[in-house]
């Protein structure tokens, strides 16, 4: 069922206080697209949102996103409530981050997908984890393994401000801040620049 213009419209004004780097008009047709995908997708989800899988689609058809840890990590930053389901809540206000976002935000975002634990720390491990699978298989000789972890190393030294072999949100915060190249440096988890 189409959701009333009233309902719409009280929607609309309150994202676009919540998500505030999109428009009015853009919010609404965030929530639009939102809709239609939803209807789209007949699965006993559709009243409430996007599952896991619908996301991960609009991911990689809309933002060209091929890497599945990340897509999954970048579904559960979205997915603010933890009920595996994305609402048109956070739905909009995610994208008002992702796409717009300020450094900011953008840091806070890129920390949080990169966090696969949750704990506030990105490990050596996870570091390794997210390095390994986005970095293309080379049929090499050498053992890949070796040469992320030689990754690790390098990112390490340059980001671990306070030498406790983790980053902290403060650590990558700084690093980041230093050199905006190093956002995403465990791995695509923003759009492309299409």
């Amino acid at each position: 069922a189409a959701m009333s213009r009233r309902k719409l419209q009280q929607l609309v004004d309150s994202l676009s206080r919540s998500a505030k780097h999109f428009n009015k008009s853009e919010v609404e047709c965030l929530i639009k697209l939102f809709n239609t995908l939803v209807a789209e997708s007949s699965n006993r989800f559709a009243a409430v949102g996007f599952d896991r899988n619908m996301f991960r689609d609009t991911l990689h058809r809309a933002f060209g996103m091929t890497d599945d840890v990340l897509m999954d990590r970048v579904f559960r930053t979205f997915d603010r409530d933890n009920d595996s389901c994305i609402s048109v809540v956070e739905w909009v206000e995610g994208l008002s981050v992702f796409l717009r976002g300020t450094l900011e935000e953008r840091i806070k975002y890129c920390f949080e997908v990169y966090d696969l634990n949750g704990d506030g720390y990105i490990s050596r491990e996870e570091m390794f984890q997210m390095l390994k699978n986005s970095l293309l298989k080379q049929p090499a000789e050498e053992d890949p393994d070796e040469g992320i972890k030689d990754l690790v190393d390098i990112a390490l030294k340059k980001m671990d401000y306070d030498h406790d072999g983790k980053l902290s949100f403060m650590d990558f915060e700084k690093a980041v801040r230093d050199e905006n190249l190093l956002l995403e440096a465990f791995g695509p988890c923003l759009p492309d620049i299409k």
